[in-house]
C-alpha cells in the first residue's frame, strides 16, 4: 500500500493484488522512523498518519543489573522534520493507508486475489491472478512484489535468498490496557530473560522475551500463564488485555537479485531482518521511496529505462549491513551469557565517559551509513553525495510563506546554488534545468536577503536551514525526488557534470520512445 501510494500521488495508475481478504488486524511492525514519515508525506497521507502514532525519543538501553546505560536518539531532532522513531499499531496503519489508496480514482484494489503465475518481459508483464473460482489476466509495465517473506513473486521469478534464520524463539505479546507511558522503546540486557518493551498509543504495549527449551515454540500458541508470568514484573494482566501474542524465529535473509525483467521486489519480499534494530518496515518503506519516483519518471518519459538498474545497486548493501546490526544486537545486547552482559555493561559505561563514546552510542553511530556509493548519483569528492538532504523549515522569498523544505520542491528533482548568490546563473544550468523542469533556489548562509534572477530564494529561519547547507557553501546541489543528493559541484566542475546529468533524464533528449503515464 505505500508503494501504490508513492506511485500514485505520481500519477501512475495502480492495481493492488492482495490474498488476504482484508487488512489485517494483528500488531506486527512497531516502529516507524521519521525517514517513513517524510515518505508518507510525499505520498500523500502523512497528516493521516501523525494521529496514528506516539512521537518517539528512541531507545533506552538497560544493562544486566536493570540500571539505564544509554539513550539513543536522534543527534539533530527534527532533521527530516518529523519526530525521530514512532511506535504505532499496524492495524492502524493499514486502515489509514486503505482509505487514501480508495479515494484515489487511478488506484484499484482487489482483495481475495491469489496470484497465480508471472511473465516478466523487459517490456512489461503478464500476470493471472484468481478470485475465488475466477482467474484474471492483466498486462502492465511494471510489477512489484511486496507480498513478504514467503512471496509468490519472487518464487515465480526464481530468485533465491541468503542469509540465515535464528534458531532462539521470541514470545511477542502486545497488550491493552498498559501503564507504560514512556515515549521511548527499552531495550532490557537482563541475561536471565533478555527482552524489549515499546509502549504504543492509547495504553497499547509490545512484549519481547526470549523463551527457553519447554516455554514454546515457534508457531505454537503460548499459554496464558506464561504470558502473565513473563509480564508480571511490569503489570498484572487479563486474558482480554492480551491482543496478540505469537512465538517467532528471526530471519536474517536478503532476496539475491531484486528485480526480473520488468518486476521487482521490496520489503520482506527482498530483506528479512530481526527486529532489534526496529527497521523491518522501515526498510521497506526506503525500497518503496527509492524505486517508485524512478518508475515513475520512465512511465513519463522524463528519464530512461536504465535508471531502474540502480535501485538494487543503491539498496542491497544498506539493507544487507541493516540485517547484519540487528543480528549483532540481537547477539550483544540481548545476550544470555552473564560473563558477556558484565563486560558489554563495562565496556558501554567507560566508553560512554568519552565524548566520542557517547556520539557512538547515544547517536547511533553504529549504524550502517545510507550513503550511495553506486547508482544513481555523481562521482565526486563531496561527502554530502549519495546522502539524504534534511528537511529544516526555510522562508520562501518567492511566495513569502515559511515550510518546511520539501513543501517548495514538491516530488520532483531540485536544484539548489549554496551561498553564491552574487554570481549569475550558468546559462547552460539554466537551460538543463529548465528542459528537465526542475526548480532552482538560492540559499544563502548569511543573514541577507539576496535577489534572485533565476528560480526562488530560500531563507533561514532558525539556524537549521544554515546548518544543512553549509557544508555545500561555494556549490550546486542537486537533489533527487527521494531527496537524496545526486551531485555537488563547483562552477569550474559545469562542463563534465553536466554532461553526466544529461544522461538521466529524457527530456533533454527525446522523450517520445517511453510510455505515458496511464500505463499500470
Amino acid at each position: 500500500m505505500t508503494v501504490a501510494a508513492l506511485l500514485s500521488a505520481q500519477d501512475v495508475s495502480v492495481l493492488v493484488i492482495e490474498r488476504n481478504a482484508g487488512t489485517s488486524n494483528s500488531p506486527k511492525a512497531i516502529s516507524v522512523d521519521d525517514e517513513s514519515l517524510r515518505t508518507y508525506a510525499a505520498a500523500g497521507l502523512v497528516d493521516e498518519i501523525l494521529p496514528i502514532i506516539v512521537p518517539g525519543t528512541g531507545t533506552r538501553y538497560y544493562g544486566a543489573d536493570g540500571a539505564p546505560v544509554f539513550h539513543a536518539r536522534a543527534e539533530v531532532p527534527f532533521r527530516l522534520g518529523y519526530p525521530f522513531k514512532n511506535p504505532f499499531a499496524q492495524p492502524d496503519l493499514e486502515r489509514v493507508l486503505l482509505e487514501g489508496l480508495q479515494a484515489r480514482a487511478n488506484v484499484t484494489i482487489q482483495f481475495g486475489a491469489e496470484l497465480t503465475s508471472v511473465d516478466s518481459r523487459e517490456d512489461g508483464v503478464r500476470a493471472t491472478y484468481r478470485v475465488a473460482s475466477e482467474e484474471f489476466e492483466v498486462e502492465a509495465r511494471f510489477l512489484i512484489g511486496a507480498d513478504g517473506g514467503r512471496s509468490t513473486v519472487r518464487s515465480a521469478l526464481g530468485i533465491s535468498m541468503v542469509g540465515r534464520s535464528h534458531p532462539e524463539p521470541w514470545l511477542v505479546i502486545d497488550v491493552l490496557d498498559d501503564p507504560h507511558q514512556n515515549r521511548y522503546g527499552m531495550h532490557h540486557g537482563d541475561p536471565i530473560r533478555p527482552h524489549v518493551i515499546v509502549p504504543g498509543l492509547d495504553g497499547r504495549c509490545r512484549y519481547e522475551f526470549l523463551i527457553y527449551d519447554g516455554e514454546g515454540a515457534a508457531g505454537e500458541e503460548p499459554s496464558f500463564e506464561l504470558i502473565r508470568e513473563l509480564v508480571a514484573p511490569y503489570r498484572d494482566i487479563s486474558p482480554e488485555q492480551v491482543e496478540r501474542a505469537v512465538i517467532y524465529k528471526f530471519h536474517g535473509l536478503i532476496a539475491t537479485e531484486w528485480s526480473k525483467g520488468s518486476s521487482f521486489l521490496i520489503g520482506d519480499a527482498a530483506h528479512m531482518m530481526p527486529p532489534f534494530a526496529g527497521q523491518g518496515l522501515n526498510s521497506g518503506i526506503r525500497d518503496a521511496a527509492n524505486l517508485s519516483w524512478k518508475i515513475a519518471a520512465v512511465l513519463r518519459g522524463e528519464s530512461p529505462k536504465e535508471i531502474l538498474d540502480t535501485y538494487q545497486a543503491e539498496r542491497f548493501q544498506h539493507s544487507w549491513q541493516t540485517i547484519k546490526l540487528s543480528e549483532k544486537l540481537g547477539r550483544v545486547v540481548m545476550t544470555t551469557s552473564p560473563r558477556l552482559a558484565r563486560f558489554r555493561d563495562r565496556a558501554v559505561r567507560k566508553a560512554l565517559e568519552t565524548e566520542s563514546g557517547r556520539d557512538f552510542f547515544e547517536y547511533m553511530k553504529y549504524r550502517p551509513s545510507a550513503k550511495f556509493t553506486d547508482g544513481l548519483v555523481a562521482q565526486g569528492e563531496h561527502d554530502g553525495i549519495g546522502r539524504q538532504l534534511g528537511q529544516p523549515r526555510a522562508f520562501n522569498a518567492s511566495t513569502r510563506t515559511i515550510e518546511l523544505l520539501d513543501t517548495f520542491l514538491g516530488d520532483g528533482w531540485a536544484l539548489f546554488r549554496v551561498d553564491m548568490a552574487q554570481d549569475a546563473w550558468p546559462a547552460d544550468l539554466v537551460e538543463l534545468s529548465t528542459a528537465a523542469g526542475i526548480p532552482s533556489f538560492d540559499v544563502p548562509l548569511a543573514e541577507i536577503f539576496p535577489r534572485s534572477e533565476h528560480g526562488s530564494t530560500l531563507i533561514d529561519v532558525d539556524t537549521q536551514l544554515i546548518s544543512e547547507f553549509a557544508p555545500f557553501a561555494g556549490h550546486f546541489v542537486l537533489v533527487r525526488p527521494d531527496h537524496v543528493v545526486a551531485a555537488v559541484w563547483r562552477a569550474s566542475e559545469h562542463a563534465s557534470v553536466l554532461d553526466h546529468l544529461r544522461t538521466w533524464w529524457t527530456a533533454t533528449r527525446d522523450a517520445a520512445v517511453f510510455a505515458d503515464s496511464d500505463a499500470h
